[in-house]
């Protein structure tokens, strides 16, 4: 078994970055709710043990605690954040509410040499980190030393190198702090001592060889939308299990230009996996046909796709599982942790199970992976990169690109255009520069001149981000240049639209919700 690292999490809006890090330097990791069974924990084995932040205090009675164990276990440990403080307080230390509360951008004076800082940074030099917090620790636990200060954290970070417990009061998951994923490396590699090798190769073959013992000769349904989810999920699977899979790819209707047609000729035509194409868009579209609210429009369409899935997997036959692309953000937002922003989860995510009625179990390869392992894991399997490194897309589709009224001809008005500013991304080498990019057809209508007549027509957002993480994102910042022949293709060649406006909007850290 590969060496692996817990994350025990105290609701802090960064802790799936803490897993990313330390999975970026080729080490497992799971997150587990501080509250998790202690016995659990404990079997997880894991060679060293993270304490995430979180926004509660450690100056109130009742505010989370670490549990006893990790103290106990003889383990590295590192504390984050609250996670610091916890350790201070629960070992003999101080923590008080901070009269100089930090936030943002700070420095860190390095006061001691530490195998924590090896190779990163040298005592007696300053360096950029990221602060979140109120309260501060005001004293440490006996054996510990301050190894850095920060002008508002006497005790910015801390050190009892015997027993290889580790505290810092900054946050070195997030970019923000340049060099913080090089101390979680130290940290997790050189003082937890984890070999550093778990790679997408051994993800893929440990994940073959538990799909064929869980499934052994029975028959496997997979839901194919098309994204890069579930189609991971499926090849996997084919490549598992071969024709015990069968896939079925219910198309809404409300995808993007040409994806429905994609997804047929790579799965039936390429890769040969048996797939049932099931075109609802008619059902679809019906049963939105004056929705306006965009909850309501999204459970609309996940009801919908559950009532033809199962109606197409009847068809088939008896089936014993049901394949899904749950990934681990999925997971850790469907578990309520500490009441903190870290339980927020997309209310068109199905990781809550599935109806009785559907008595098959379910089957998850993906559910300890990240969105950007999922894509390193498609590529391991010879996924093409249009399809691996397409931007997420959210299951309701295009008709969340279309505030008010869902309608078939608004519909391939904005297929088009979005098609339009795709396409001269792509010209621009832009894509993959992009975390997310998109066109949404706004319910209003402006007048304006077009030749020589009037013309009263709708109004196009055009809107891209960048992210580094996908916790954080801000909107790209296309020239003038781009923008503006962007507008003119879309105008000339959309009929029905007269105005392309840009969206600046970024979106803040802890918002967990992604479309």
């Amino acid at each position: 078994m590969t060496d692996r690292v817990l994350i025990l999490d105290f609701g802090s809006q960064f802790t799936q970055l803490i897993a990313r890090r330390v999975r970026e330097s080729g080490v497992y990791c799971e997150i587990m709710p501080f509250n998790t069974d202690a016995k659990r924990q404990q079997e997880f084995g894991a060679k060293a043990i993270i304490l995430s932040g979180g926004p509660a205090s450690l100056t109130e009675q009742t505010t989370p605690r670490a549990p006893n164990w990790v103290f106990e276990a003889g383990k590295p440990l590192l504390g984050i954040c609250y996670g610091e403080q916890a350790m201070a307080a629960q070992l003999g230390g101080g923590v008080e509410a901070g009269h100089n509360r930090e936030f943002g951008r700070a420095e860190i004076e390095v006061k001691e040499a530490s195998p924590f800082f090896d190779g990163v940074w040298e005592k007696g030099k300053r360096y950029p980190i990221w602060m979140n917090h109120g309260d501060k620790v005001t004293a440490i636990p006996p054996g510990f030393k301050a190894i850095g200060t920060s002008e508002g954290s006497p005790f910015a970070a801390i050190a009892d190198e015997k027993r290889k417990f580790y505290g810092v009061q900054f946050h070195p998951e997030v970019v923000h702090t340049p060099d913080g994923a090089k101390l979680l490396r130290n940290f997790v590699r050189n003082i937890g001592g984890c070999s550093g090798d778990w790679s997408m190769a051994a993800f893929r073959q440990e994940s073959i060889r538990k799909v064929r013992a869980q499934v052994g000769k029975g028959r496997v349904i997979c839901g194919l939308s098309g994204g890069v989810d579930s189609s991971v999920v499926a090849v996997l699977l084919h490549e598992a299990i071969g024709d015990q899979l069968t896939c079925v790819f219910v198309d809404h209707g409300l995808m993007r230009l040409g994806e429905g047609e994609e997804v047929v000729k790579l799965f039936r035509g390429h890769y040969n996996i048996p797939l049932v194409h099931k075109d609802a868009s008619d059902l679809f579209l019906k049963q939105l046909e004056g929705v306006t609210d965009p909850e309501t429009k999204r459970k609309t369409i996940g009801r919908l796709f559950i009532e033809v899935f199962e109606e197409e997997a009847k068809k088939i036959g008896d089936a014993d599982f049901l394949a899904q692309g749950t990934l681990y953000p999925d997971v850790i937002e469907s578990v309520s942790f500490t009441g903190g922003p870290s339980v927020t989860i997309k209310s068109h995510h199905n990781v809550g199970g599935l109806p009785e009625r559907m008595k098959m179990k379910l089957v998850e390869p993906l559910r300890e992976l990240f969105k950007d392992e999922v894509r390193a894991l498609g590529r391991e399997l010879g996924l093409p990169e249009s399809l691996v490194g397409r931007h997420p897309f959210p299951g309701p589709g295009l008709a969340i690109r279309m505030p008010g009224a869902v309608e078939k001809g608004k519909l391939d008005l904005l297929r088009k255009a979005d098609a339009i500013y795709l396409d001269e991304i792509r010209k621009a080498g832009l894509y993959d520069k992009i975390w997310q990019a998109f066109a949404v057809l706004l319910p209003v209508k402006t007048v304006g001149v077009m030749g020589d007549a009037r013309s009263y027509d709708h109004v196009l957002a055009l809107r891209a981000v960048t992210s580094t993480d996908g916790m954080t994102a801000d909107s790209y910042p296309f020239e003038h240049a781009f923008l503006s022949r962007c507008a003119t293709r879309i105008i000339n060649e959309c009929r029905g639209i007269n105005r392309v406006t840009y969206d600046v909007t970024s979106k803040p850290p802890g918002t967990i919700e992604w479309e």
